[in-house]
């Protein structure tokens, strides 16, 4: 997992420091709705060329990792 999470970048000069996929403007979240709208991991290679399987499952990881930390809070 260690190896996906290095994928996600938190850089200040991108995405208005929010976390992307190799510092590109592909913001993990954007991903991840994706995903929870129903999308599959095939279909967000197919539209995005420029992402790799390993980016999709990166945003799964940051994700989980995110769920498993205290401060974590779901907004209304």
């Amino acid at each position: 997992m260690e190896d996906l999470l290095k994928r996600i970048t938190i850089n200040p000069d991108i995405a208005h420091g929010k976390p992307t996929i190799r510092n590109t403007r592909f913001g993990v979240a954007y991903i991840l709705e994706y995903l929870a709208g129903g999308d599959t991991v095939e279909d967000l290679l197919e539209e995005f060329k420029d992402l790799e399987k390993e980016d999709i499952l990166a945003c799964l990881a940051y994700a989980a990792q995110m769920a498993n930390t205290k401060d974590f809070k779901i907004s209304a």
